[in-house]
């Protein structure tokens, strides 16, 4: 109950034989064992035998979920409702209301708060059969989705206490160790946090160290230590890609000086075409613009080429060719049949991708034969 997963162990029978519970659920308020094999024995007397590794693992993530819930509200502000949960040995999640994504200072300060409470070692103090309205008066949260009768059981470590069914572990100090690994929206209004304790947490920091390690190792040639060396990684990949931009640049201006050399005029249409060449779609489409810019009137851009290991198609037309009935998304369509593609666009221009490069060929030859 309270939103943990059910226990799991084992009913040993008078001679020691065991029968493995994978699982536990209530129905009708009476609790239900799982088990993939029945006894042999039915009707005998069993000793019910919980795991208590793994129970201790959901009690320590379930009363860090109590915990968490009231630095939330202690952060963020008493809006903050629980809107659901999952609790397991391996992790906690919990969904509460919040209008906003939380910012890392927030999230650092909840699991201060949490830690502080963990070290303050706070015993458990369960009181069953209270009155419901004597437990609310006590300012007890009740927990999204929970059904209450008129009596009900009180949880309390330190100042927080709730209506919970689950268990608990018996002093905050055996949580150990608590982390935040995700904070994220899963609903208008709604947030989810995922968290650790315990021997999870400790995994999950020795996973930290390890990446941590692991990046300082990879960074070993550009400086002994971690930040040094990523800031001078930053600095080279900038360099880099200004050195790449600018290399695309001149790339461009050469490829788009080749086509106006080669211009033609076609029944005054002045036509540029780009093809049986290498060129990335990126430049393709910039040296495009570029010519409906420096030749607005009676202008067609036909490109058939291959880039990013695909072939590709590309028109742009004038205006007033567009005016006159040209469409370049349905001369891309059309054309686009020849490399095993598809594509489309705007009337003024469109692009198409396929599979079959050794197509490019008739793809211009069919592009060019919707010019008037």
């Amino acid at each position: 109950m309270g939103g943990q997963i059910g226990d799991s162990g084992w009913l040993v029978d008078e001679n020691g034989e065991a029968t493995s519970i994978f699982d536990t659920k209530r129905e009708n308020n009476l609790p239900v064992h799982l088990t993939n094999n029945l006894p042999e024995q039915i009707e005998s007397t069993f000793v019910a035998k919980i795991d208590t590794d793994k129970r201790t693992a959901t009690e320590s993530n379930h009363t860090a979920t109590h915990l968490m819930h009231e630095a939330l509200r202690e952060v963020l502000g008493v809006h903050v409702e629980q809107k659901g949960s999952y609790v397991s040995p391996e992790v906690l999640r919990f969904d509460f209301s919040h209008f906003q994504k939380m910012t890392p200072e927030e999230i650092r300060e909840v699991e201060k708060r949490v830690t502080e409470k963990i070290r303050s070692d706070f015993r458990i103090e369960e009181h069953r059969h209270v009155p419901i309205e004597e437990a609310k008066a006590q300012g007890a949260m009740a927990l999204f989705g929970e059904k209450y009768g008129d009596d009900v059981r009180t949880v309390r470590f330190g100042s927080s206490i709730e209506l919970c069914g689950g268990t608990h572990i018996s002093s905050t100090g055996r949580i150990g160790t608590f982390r935040i690994v995700s904070e994220g929206a899963i609903a208008a209004g709604v947030r989810r946090i995922e968290a650790v304790t315990a021997k999870g947490c400790e995994d999950y920091l020795y996973m930290m160290e390890d990446m941590l390690r692991n990046i300082k190792e990879a960074l070993s040639g550009n400086a002994p230590e971690i930040m040094v060396g990523l800031r001078k990684l930053m600095s080279e990949n900038e360099e880099m890609r200004q050195k790449i931009e600018a290399f695309t640049k001149e790339r461009t201006l050469q490829v788009k000086n080749l086509i106006i050399q080669k211009k033609k005029i076609i029944n005054g249409i002045t036509l540029f075409k780009l093809e049986e060449m290498v060129v990335t779609p990126e430049i393709v489409k910039d040296i495009a613009f570029q010519l409906r810019g420096e030749f607005p009137e009676k202008m067609a851009f036909m490109a058939a080429t291959s880039g990013n290991n695909k072939p590709g198609l590309t028109v742009m037309l004038s205006d007033d060719l567009v005016s006159e009935g040209l469409n370049a998304g349905a001369i891309v369509r059309e054309a686009a049949k020849h490399i095993q593609g598809g594509g489309g666009g705007q009337p003024h221009f469109a692009t198409a991708g396929g599979k079959n490069a050794d197509g490019l060929k008739m793809a211009m030859e069919t592009m060019l034969q919707y010019l008037p």
